[in-house]
């Protein structure tokens, strides 16, 4: 890099170029085209009128939006069924305790100290993966444990912690209505995503 590109102008360029082109690897579509994209904005640059109509880019991005919410809805119909697969599955496990809510948890450590209200900050070390595995979030790979109010969180986080006595870890297993839903969170969690959490809960801040 240091070779290419040398001058402040030329990094600042280039840096520019990957911004864009890390936006459009973060949520791509079939058929991006890197070579169409480049002479759009050089054409921009050098006040090139464009080949493309109004009417045309429209149509064009009318067909590709269809596309794309076709993609996610099916993706979103595919994490639900999983989803349900899954903790139907696991509620048989020995261990498992299911709420009345659906919430799923068993306790990996019994703590003995208090048990939180919905009103109180807690300190909590956590780690968070879809049912295959893939980590979405972790205070612990970062190491720094993490506080917020027990009402503040997904629902299931804030029934589970007002169970649980303080130094308790317990692993959760969350389906999507008391997670992120229909709405479902970034791009790591499609919607209607069930979770599981690993969660110790440290200390009750206040």
């Amino acid at each position: 890099m240091s070779e290419k590109y040398t001058t402040s102008a030329d990094i600042v360029s280039y840096s520019l170029g990957r911004q864009m082109g890390d936006q459009f690897a973060a949520d791509p579509f079939d058929g991006i085209n890197p070579s169409a994209i480049a002479e759009g904005v050089v054409d921009s640059l050098s006040g090139t009128p464009s080949p493309v109509s109004q009417e045309a880019l429209q149509q064009a991005f009318q067909e590709i939006n269809d596309i794309m919410q076709a993609k996610e809805a099916e993706k979103a119909k595919k994490a639900a069924e999983e989803g349900e697969a899954f903790l139907a599955e696991n509620a048989k496990k020995e261990g498992i305790v299911v709420t009345e809510s659906g919430l799923q948890y068993e306790i990996i450590e019994e703590g003995t100290g208090e048990k939180p209200g919905a009103e109180s900050v807690v300190s909590t070390h956590y780690h968070g993966t879809l049912i295959d595995g893939t980590v979405f979030d972790s205070s612990v790979e970062r190491g720094q444990p993490a506080q917020f109010p027990v009402n503040r969180v997904i629902a299931g986080w804030t029934e589970a912690l007002q169970m649980m006595p303080t130094g308790s870890k317990w692993r959760l297993y969350i389906p999507h209505n008391l997670a992120y839903g229909p709405q479902g969170s970034g791009g790591k969690i499609a919607p209607y995503s069930a979770l599981i959490f690993d969660v110790e809960l440290l200390e009750i801040v206040s």
